[in-house]
């Protein structure tokens, strides 16, 4: 019997279909969100469409996948008892240890029997007259439910381009977020891999070790910054549980819940030489902290991010020994930090080897796969594997894969045809008692300090409810309105408003999503938890209660 076997035949058996709570998704949002339910003294299931919880963990298995946050400001903070029973081998995780994390947590709490696997939802409907949501999976099972939450991630609908003939590939292929289970050999074989973002740039580096011949098609390159890894030593391992109040406490004080934050001064208030030995200082620093610990003014003075973006571009230069490949890799459409920055371990040194080569899939775009392989406006070439590193439908995508339908029979798509509108990231009006774990609008950065923030709102939502006799919560359209006028103001002066990317809500393999929106909230997470906090603390006057 395999693990994945097991796991299924300790989840929740498909009996009850009454629920007072129903959770989409079983990854770290809907895992703790189904501790705080039962706490609450709700019935509830998740449905998970995969065979396992985790989430991104379980689903993104690509070679290379692993944190780029810091491990020990990752996992689950609620619990001192986990926090101490559990320890990191490595300051950023890589992906098969994360999800042994996740399933230890779902054995400690017991979360299997209220979880449903192999369950995706397909239909969730309000019904007026019952004041209840009716939620349909794909096998046709009905289920019913007095609370819609959706766990359903920011980054969890993969997207894979629109390619002729790429049923018609004779060898592997796959998109990395639906990775195969079993292992994938790339010793001597001819490997594609089709994308420069986050996931691409991890799983080049790893493939580029083994691969007989490499070939990345690149369309838009993306600045990537040293993620400096290490093995946590013993004695750091002391130190860090010793101190998981200090660090928590550190990542609710930053702009988005990292350990770093950016630095006080401007780019231009410290000298040519200052400047110069802050960035090497950062960018030989592990993490993010080139990215959010910058100059406070990076993001926003063209000038200041001039300044960064041709530090790496020398850094680019310097790595990637032929000069031709090296400007190819160097952005020249967004400048540095503007759009996700993928973290890397020698990823421009891939280059350098001989069974390597970049092409630019812009210059000569991909025609058609064929049964042996790809061809481009200039060559065919010959694959054994072919790898989609494509990206996901981001924010939205996984809300648009369900047919989400409130008061009076209007989808969720419909009410977001002209782009997001929520409060803050988690209610919709028109849509009573639904709520969003990740929607849009919600603060991002490190995630599950996000996660635990939302999850616990929510569930004191509910606790204030429950100790009135309530039943229906939806959130008031001027409420709405006003926190989307708040997401435009901090969004206002953002060079990475100004960029196409994910984050911006633009995706060129979704039909619609050629247009930038307001798609994610851009202030600091200690202002959008500011903004939660007043609404509860005012008794949810933003909020039709009922």
């Amino acid at each position: 019997m395999t693990a994945a076997q097991d796991m299924l035949e300790r989840a929740a058996p498909a009996t009850a279909t009454r629920f007072d709570a129903i959770v989409i998704g079983a990854g770290m949002s809907g895992m703790y969100q189904l501790i705080r339910l039962r706490e609450l003294g709700l019935t509830a299931r998740v449905f998970e469409a995969g065979t396992g919880v985790g989430g991104t963990w379980y689903w993104n298995r690509y070679p290379g996948a692993r944190f780029d946050s810091e491990s020990y400001s990752y996992g689950f903070s609620f619990s001192e008892e986990l926090l101490q029973d559990w320890s990191w081998s490595e300051h950023f995780a890589p992906q098969p240890e994360t999800l042994r994390y996740l399933n230890h947590v779902a054995d400690r709490f017991d979360l299997r029997r209220d979880i449903q696997f192999k369950a995706r939802v397909s239909r969730a409907a309000w019904r007026d007259a019952t004041r209840d949501w009716a939620v349909t999976l794909e096998d046709g099972s009905e289920f019913t439910c007095r609370y819609l939450i959706t766990a359903i991630g920011v980054l969890s609908t993969p997207t894979l381009p629109r390619f002729e003939g790429m049923d018609s590939f004779r060898g592997l292929s796959f998109h990395t977020a639906r990775w195969p289970h079993e292992k994938v050999d790339f010793a001597g074989k001819r490997v594609a891999v089709i994308g420069t973002g986050a996931t691409g740039v991890q799983t080049i580096q790893e493939v580029a070790k083994t691969a007989g011949h490499l070939t990345v098609f690149q369309r838009t390159p993306n600045w990537c910054a040293p993620l400096h890894n290490r093995p946590i030593t013993e004695e750091e391992q002391k130190e860090i549980k010793a101190n998981y109040a200090e660090i928590f406490r550190r990542c609710q004080e930053t702009f988005s819940c990292f350990l770093h934050t950016p630095d006080p001064r401007g780019t231009f208030e410290v000298t040519k030489e200052e400047r110069e030995a802050f960035y090497e200082q950062l960018y030989a620093s592990p993490g993010f902290g080139i990215w959010v610990g910058n100059f406070k003014d990076m993001l926003t003075d063209p000038a200041a991010n001039a300044e960064i973006s041709d530090f790496v571009a020398r850094k680019i230069r310097q790595r990637v020994k032929d000069p031709k490949v090296a400007e190819m890799l160097i952005p020249k459409n967004h400048g540095f930090g503007t759009r996700r920055v993928p973290l890397e371990t020698r990823y421009y040194e891939v280059y350098n080897q001989p069974n390597v080569l970049l092409v630019d899939s812009k210059a000569t775009p991909i025609r058609r796969v064929t049964p042996t392989g790809l061809e481009t406006s200039e060559q065919a070439y010959e694959f054994d594997i072919i790898i989609y590193a494509t990206g996901f439908d981001a924010l939205t995508g996984a809300f648009d894969r369900i047919d989400i339908r409130g008061e009076g029979g209007l989808t969720l798509k419909q009410k977001w045809s002209a782009g997001a509108q929520t409060l803050m990231g988690m209610l919709v009006e028109d849509f009573p008692n639904m709520f969003m774990l990740l929607g849009p609008h919600t603060a991002l950065g490190n995630i599950p300090r996000s996660i635990e923030y939302n999850v616990d709102w929510v569930t004191a939502l509910l606790r204030h409810m429950q100790a009135r006799g309530l039943t229906r919560a939806e959130a008031r359209p001027e409420a709405m309105a006003a926190w989307t006028e708040h997401v435009k103001a901090v969004g206002a002066g953002l060079l990475t408003n100004q960029v196409d990317s994910w984050m911006t809500g633009v995706n060129l393999n979704v039909e619609g999503k050629q247009t930038r929106t307001i798609a994610r909230y851009s202030g600091s997470a200690p202002e959008y938890r500011a903004w939660c906090d007043r609404i509860a603390a005012g008794g949810y006057r933003e909020l039709d209660l009922a």
